[in-house]
């Protein structure tokens, strides 16, 4: 192929039929979730008050390979397979020998990689005779997502979002509304979590663990009600993984393959669909793949973090997770990028940090957001701040290989645009933006009162 092509696609038929389960190929697996009550390891009916059956399946499956449904598949052909782009422009703004690639999920109706998830989870609870689903969501993305699919699927849905996203975003939740979708400014009045939060604490900004509270009360309280999770639990990371797949399939096409993968992290869904089918290669066949998972220095969960067990909400209502966490009380700084505010990690992300298969580096908001403009100016795409986290790790990297004098291969997925984000842009441009730094003794304060197990 020549080598001035700058987008590689696949065709629809060439899209993944089954997503790739890392839990095959682990060396060592994530200690079982506990019950929040008993704290034993929990059961399949300990889950399904909120999730139906093969959702259930699916987060304790060990089969390398499952199966995506055709009903599945049907509306992923409205935008996937996604495109992936070299970028030539921004490796001439670098001046770096480096050859740099992103995988664009903006491109989805949702306007981020969110969809790939929400579409399925919609379609298992359809089946499993479920009227409406309850959910949280940080900077909006996974709300309009999952709004989306349950329109799909003829579901009612209810968003808490959390509320200083809520403010800084505030044409997400319009989009939510278009699709029909019920949204609450989390901590909100409608759950007695929230009640008791703000009664305490009436100008709390919200953290995506107080909505979680909210959500998953919400759901247990109603028996046509079940819970969704954008993030973090094995069946979400799952269904994520047509991101990498077909970007194998794509670097293919150009006889390329990445020395780097990376991607931003909060709760890990999108960092791992893109880099679990790379870790595969790693740990099956050999290769040296770097895996980068690139966080908020604001809420370094994995950098700055303890794994431990610990709830995944505030109030203590789902199960205890083994993961990297901040503690279930840390209240992350009101940054922009509000889909990574998130105490703790996905899991199967955090015993593979663990096992050192998979790196982490932080970055301040100044740093992602400069990293943000220059991608723009030179690849025309504005990122959402999340993704801008990839960008500017992609960024760092590609500099190094200029300082080494190195040529290497960087993959990183562009997980979403910043389109609904301009109001975040605007404050960066008026140079209103602000780092926060943590230090050890705030972050050690909150992993004092971890919970006992």
């Amino acid at each position: 192929m020549s080598k001035q092509i700058t987008k590689i696609l696949l065709n629809e038929s060439e899209m993944p039929t089954r997503w790739y389960n890392i839990q095959a190929d682990m060396p060592n697996l994530p200690k079982p979730p506990l019950h929040p009550g008993t704290r034993k390891p929990i059961g399949p009916q300990d889950l399904s008050a909120i999730f139906p059956d093969e959702l259930i399946k699916q987060e304790v499956s060990q089969e390398r390979w499952i199966d995506i449904p055709e009903e599945v598949q049907e509306i992923y052909r409205l935008w996937r397979p996604s495109p992936l782009y070299r970028a030539r422009r921004l490796e001439k703004a670098l001046d770096t020998p480096a050859r740099i690639y992103y995988k664009y999920e903006g491109v989805s109706p949702a306007g981020s990689h969110k969809l790939n998830t929400a579409v399925p989870q919609a379609y298992y609870n359809k089946m499993q005779g479920i009227k409406r689903l309850a959910t949280e969501t940080g900077a909006g993305q996974w709300g309009i997502a999952l709004s989306q699919a349950c329109t799909f699927f003829g579901l009612a849905c209810t968003v808490y979002m959390v509320k200083i996203s809520y403010q800084q975003k505030p044409y997400r939740r319009t989009v939510m509304n278009i699709f029909g979708s019920e949204v609450f400014a989390s901590p909100s009045n409608q759950t007695e979590c929230g009640r008791k939060i703000l009664e305490q604490d009436p100008g709390n900004p919200g953290s995506l663990g107080i909505a979680i509270s909210e959500a998953v009360e919400d759901a247990a309280l109603h028996p046509d009600t079940n819970y969704a999770l954008g993030s973090v639990l094995n069946h979400v990371i799952l269904h994520q993984t047509v991101i990498g797949l077909e970007a194998k399939e794509q670097m293919a096409k150009v006889n390329d393959y990445p020395d780097i993968v990376i991607g931003c992290c909060g709760g890990g869904s999108n960092f791992a669909g893109t880099a679990f089918p790379f870790a595969h290669d790693k740990l099956v066949d050999g290769k040296n793949v770097r895996l980068i998972a690139a966080e908020p220095s604001a809420c370094p969960t994995l950098t700055k973090g303890k794994l431990s067990y610990d709830f995944g909400d505030v109030s203590g209502l789902t199960p205890l997770l083994y993961m990297y966490t901040l503690g279930k009380d840390f209240m992350p700084p009101g940054i922009h990028a509000g889909g990574l505010r998130y105490h703790g990690d996905s899991p199967l992300v955090s015993q593979l940090v663990h096992d050192g298969i998979i790196e982490a580096k932080a970055f301040g908001q100044t740093a992602i957001f400069n990293a943000a403009t220059l991608f723009a100016k030179n690849e025309g795409i504005i990122p959402a701040p999340e993704s801008a986290h990839a960008v500017c790790c992609a960024i760092e990297e590609a500099l190094i290989c200029k300082e080494a004098g190195e040529t290497k291969t960087i993959l990183f997925t562009l997980s979403g645009h910043g389109l609904l984000d301009l109001p975040s842009y605007e404050k960066f441009l008026d140079n209103k933006i602000q780092d926060y730094n943590l230090s050890d003794e705030e972050i050690t304060k909150y992993l004092k009162n971890l919970p006992q197990v």
